[in-house]
């Protein structure tokens, strides 16, 4: 048995008594006749001190079985992957409410060309922990008895922060390509080192990735942009040409410089975006951002299409900003991310230069109005990657840069509380428009109403009437000149 130490001891026994409803689980399996382990990343967590409400076990049972039981203390039930063993359930009591999953005893075997692993039901706990990820991730402890079983020295990995594979990682990879992701995703998220082997046998192995599905793919580089330190798994991912694969835009930013260093190293200012983006979520107040922090990893994807050497030495990347939200589209679409984020993620892109546009000169109101206007639902999103562009080792410009944008955002607030800016809308709708023009619904209401919304972003509110006065006069303008 790992010899534990007398916090992580207590800690394990702490997880037999969090909750009444978890505990009579436990013993309804030990009197049906199976077994039942608090398995995998519950196991780590609690381990590390870090144990959450989401509690894995797995058990002999098989699906049918768990589901019965489980039924006899909550009526929580969601079949969430019977196919691959799994029911899950939430259980709530007065200690709090659990969101407990189990699954039978399996191995997963991935065929060459499959993009779905086939999932074989197993007899016995060995089995199981040997086809799992890693061997922080392959203990389990009884629920019985509270002993643990660690037959591959996770605990060992765990005090040397170590990402290790139960078995040969040839093997563990082959079986499960996206456990290659998981290794990046856990470099970031636990702060642990890869073996030097895992190392090798994702750089060997990179190519297997193709065979997962877009969305396993999609799913598990969320996770990893999500975590609180993204960059260490970014960089696995790069070193070992999975990016290549999975996000090729990113490691196409480590482009050659120029001989005389007149440009960034563009993939190390993109991470360090990255962090700085990070960094102001929290300090402004908000949860995690997948959007925000695509962004930030995708903002300058356009560069190495639109490298130039310009007459002199220096570099240019005109328009990186357009090319970058076509290829962010492009990218997102292909790892099938939602409608709604592609366009939020492009949108920013596609924005992040719009105020250096207007230099560190004062901003006219027109400039502001029509800044609100572009960045529309994303602009507390575009005020944290704008700010986390500037990497610049000039202190006095990333000062000025500094008092610039906090310049803008109080503009912004001025106008705002003036002029309502979140809803700027012109001084009449479709409907007054049509009234005063006298003609139906089609293209030239369209045009009056852009014409009166450009107004409104120039000079701010009109009022209805001196709206309608410049409306009609615009209407003259428009039948002389047809």
């Amino acid at each position: 048995m790992p010899v534990l130490s007398s916090s992580q001891q207590a800690a394990l026994q702490t997880v037999r008594r969090v909750s009444g409803g978890v505990q009579r689980l436990a013993d309804l399996f030990a009197t049906a006749g199976h077994e039942f382990y608090l398995v995998g990343g519950s196991v780590r967590d609690a381990l590390l001190g870090k144990l959450g409400e989401d509690l894995d076990f797995t058990t002999s049972a098989r699906p049918d079985e768990i589901e019965a039981l489980v039924r006899q203390v909550t009526a929580s039930v969601w079949d969430v992957g019977r196919e691959f063993g799994t029911i899950a359930c939430q259980v709530r009591d007065p200690q709090g409410h659990w969101l407990v999953e189990i699954t039978t005893f399996r191995a997963d075997n991935y065929l060459d060309h499959s993009r779905k692993p086939e999932v074989v039901f197993g007899d016995h706990l060995a089995g199981d922990l040997v086809r799992r990820d890693f061997t922080v991730n392959a203990m389990a402890m009884s629920m019985a008895t509270g002993e643990l079983l660690d037959p591959f020295q996770g605990l060992e990995d765990l005090a040397d922060q170590l990402i290790r594979t139960p078995a040969a990682p040839e093997l563990s990879f082959s079986d499960d390509p996206l456990r290659m992701l998981r290794a990046a995703r856990f470099t970031s998220q636990l702060g642990f080192a890869p073996a030097p082997e895992v190392v090798a046998a994702m750089t060997d192995m990179a190519s297997r990735i193709t065979i997962v599905s877009a969305e396993r793919i999609r799913d598990e580089l969320t996770k990893l942009l999500l975590c609180d330190n993204p960059r260490p798994g970014l960089n696995l991912l790069v070193a070992t040409g999975l990016a290549d694969i999975v996000l090729p835009e990113l490691p196409a930013l480590r482009m050659e410089r120029d001989e005389h260093n007149r440009h960034k190293d563009v993939y190390e200012h993109t991470l360090t975006v990255l962090d700085q983006a990070i960094a102001l979520e929290r300090q402004r107040g908000h949860a995690p951002d997948l959007v925000n922090r695509l962004a930030a990893l995708l903002h300058d994807i356009g560069k190495p299409a639109t490298r130039r050497f310009e007459p002199g030495g220096k570099v240019s990347f005109h328009h990186h900003d357009m090319v970058g939200a076509k290829l962010t589209r492009k990218r997102l679409q292909a790892l099938h991310f939602s409608n709604e984020q592609i366009k939020a993620v492009a949108k920013l892109v596609e924005l992040h230069l719009r105020f250096h546009g207007y230099g560190e000169g004062q901003w006219t109101d027109s400039a502001v109005r029509r800044y609100v206007r572009d960045a529309g639902e994303q602009l507390e999103r575009l005020h944290i990657l704008t700010r986390s562009d500037c990497t610049t080792r000039n202190l006095a410009k990333a000062n000025r840069l500094h008092r610039a944008y906090e310049e803008l955002e109080w503009r912004i607030e001025a106008l705002a509380e003036d002029e309502e800016l979140s809803a700027m809308r012109p001084d009449l709708n479709g409907g007054q428009i049509m009234e005063l023009l006298g003609i139906p619904a089609g293209p030239v209401i369209g045009q009056a109403y852009t014409f009166l919304l450009e107004r409104r972003i120039d000079e701010g509110p009109l009022g209805e009437d001196r709206a309608r006065e410049e409306l009609l006069a615009w209407w003259q303008r428009q039948s002389q000149e047809s």
